[in-house]
């Protein structure tokens, strides 16, 4: 056989020396010497010990011709460089033409906008309005003072140790994961977790193991199946990943019952508050204050602060060593621009605001508690998200079989709403590198800023709107 692959490999790149009038480089395969390019001989070889491994093939008695090398190169398709374009891939979200308020402006109207996390209605605030920029990583005379004030005020607001600012929401979560989880470790993470979080793990390297969304007998199961008669699982690192309100769903995680577990199990708990800062809790310090649990049993605490604080960037916080390590050896910190100073500012503000306004938080879930029981009977729909949650999550009742026949229903109410009533809701429409599998539906993600009114408005024209829409799945 090593014979045959030599006499073909070398007939084949004669041929090609005198099509490409390429130069040759010496290469030697089965300890027989031959000549090419190096680059088509690579890939000729690769080819032809493909065939050979395939029990169907027989080697040729004679080269291939050029014809035949011909033909083959003409049959020859080259994957594509990405998946087809669909009709829904097309589709346009409507524009703002405004600040993303209580109320927005879309094609020149007026409306109620339930589509953007401004929780607790700061957006167009006066006291959040600030003005400069800068440039550079915070290792390369990117840090201002600004910088260092805002992650104390998040640390002395929180009660941590220490906090450590991101440039850009999203990227804070998936750059801590894989500053701390390596290849060779072990995660336990929801099912339900966002992309950001998805794109964390897969970063990572990490062995990943998946539970049943906010399922504390299937997080139970998981940790005794990975750590069981596991002496490897005892050397290295394990961690949990969370999310307090999952944005796919609008579940809280039931941190007291997770604490017991990664104490139990022996795991570190990851935990992403980006939907419940500034909104758990009497107020507002998260998940951990939402069900009395120490703060510092949790290990890292993330966030993005383009929700409830109205202004843009991430942060995580915890111990001084877990602040330290990332300084170094997260990538969105070490290689990214400095949050752009004015957005600090931004921050510290919104939080003092929140401090000195506590009736906001009693304003949002009286907002969350109306919404909720003038949507309670929707025709077809049922609420899957936890009550105290901002992100109110309708599904259907009775699936069409696929996701893309729920998401066509789903987005015939969102776009009739909005036309008809001028009501802005949006779907959980997902994008092609997500791989969250929970079930897909109308996200409301309901303000401190919304007028009873306003909650009014909006639950009446789903009530008519899915009653037209849905009255055979009702």
């Amino acid at each position: 056989m090593a014979v045959a692959v030599a006499n073909m490999t070398t007939a084949a790149l004669d041929w090609v020396s005198v099509k490409f009038n390429a130069p040759l480089a010496g290469m030697v395969v089965f300890g027989v010497h031959i000549h090419g390019h190096l680059i088509v001989e690579v890939l000729l070889i690769a080819v032809i010990l493909f065939q050979l491994s395939r029990k169907s093939y027989k080697p040729p008695k004679k080269p291939l011709t050029e014809k035949e090398i011909d033909d083959l190169c003409d049959e020859w398709a080259p994957e594509p460089l990405h998946p087809p374009i669909t009709e829904e891939m097309l589709s346009e979200p409507p524009t703002l033409e405004s600040a993303a308020g209580p109320h927005t402006i879309i094609d020149g109207k007026e409306v109620v906008n339930f589509a953007s996390a401004n929780y607790l209605g700061l957006i167009g605030n006066e006291k959040i309005n600030y003005g400069v920029g800068s440039c550079g990583p915070r290792g390369f005379y990117g840090t201002i003072d600004v910088h260092l004030d805002c992650e104390a005020r998040i640390s002395k607001f929180l009660g941590t140790p220490d906090s450590i600012l991101y440039s850009y929401g999203i990227s804070t979560i998936f750059s801590v994961i894989p500053a701390f989880c390596k290849k060779g470790d072990i995660i336990v993470a929801d099912e339900g977790v966002h992309w950001a979080v998805q794109n964390g793990l897969y970063l990572s390297r990490s062995t990943i193991v998946y539970f049943k969304h906010n399922d504390m007998s299937s997080l139970k199961s998981t940790l005794e199946k990975v750590t069981r008669g596991n002496r490897r699982a005892e050397k290295i690192r394990r961690y949990i990943v969370v999310e307090a309100i999952y944005q796919n769903s609008g579940q809280i995680a039931p941190l007291d019952e997770i604490i017991r577990l990664k104490e139990k199990y022996r795991f570190r708990v990851v935990l992403d508050e980006s939907h419940s800062f500034g909104v758990l809790g009497s107020s507002g310090r998260g998940l951990a204050e939402h069900y009395g649990v120490p703060v510092e049993k949790i290990d890292i605490i993330t966030a993005g602060m383009g929700n409830a604080l109205a202004t843009d960037g991430g942060f995580c916080t915890g111990s001084v060593r877990v602040v330290d390590h990332q300084r170094l050896s997260s990538s969105g910190y070490v290689f990214s621009a400095s949050l752009p100073p004015f957005l600090a500012s931004a921050a510290i503000a919104a939080v003092d605001y929140l401090e000195e306004n506590p009736a906001l938080l009693s304003k949002l879930k009286r907002n969350i508690a109306l919404l909720w029981s003038e949507i309670s009977e929707l025709p077809g729909l049922i609420l899957a998200s936890n009550p105290l949650s901002p992100i109110v999550f309708l599904k259907l009742k009775r699936s069409t079989g696929s996701t893309k026949g729920d998401m066509k229903l789903l987005d015939e109410i969102v776009d009739r709403v909005l036309k008809e009533d001028l009501v802005f809701i949006v779907t959980t429409k997902r994008s092609t590198l997500d791989k969250c599998r929970l079930p897909v539906g109308l996200r409301i993600f309901v303000s401190a800023g919304h007028t009873e009114s306003d909650l009014l408005k909006a639950s009446n024209s789903l009530k008519r709107v899915t009653a037209l829409v849905l009255s055979e799945l009702a």
